[in-house]
């Protein structure tokens, strides 16, 4: 059976990627093959493959604003509370 593909076009923000790459790259990894791998995770749990929560929380001191962190340094805060950590 020939595997046929579709291509899928999303919006990010620039930074955004520009730091997914960078964390992909590091992995050995490019967008494609991740944007695959959470589809095949979306379709293996038949729902989101993670929690999802408000990152807003006084706890790890994360504050969203305008759809954007406004501090990069808390970013490994962030990625620790996404991980129920």
């Amino acid at each position: 059976m020939e595997n046929l593909t579709s291509a899928i076009s999303v919006q990010v923000d620039l930074q955004d990627k520009e730091t997914a790459n960078e964390i992909l790259k590091n992995l050995g990894l490019n967008m494609s093959t991740y944007v695959n791998m959470a589809i095949k995770q979306l379709l293996y749990t038949n729902g989101l493959p993670f929690e999802v929560k408000n990152p807003i929380s006084k706890e790890n001191n994360i504050i969203k604003k305008d759809n954007n962190y406004n501090e990069i340094n808390k970013m490994p805060d962030l990625i620790k509370y996404l991980n129920g950590e």
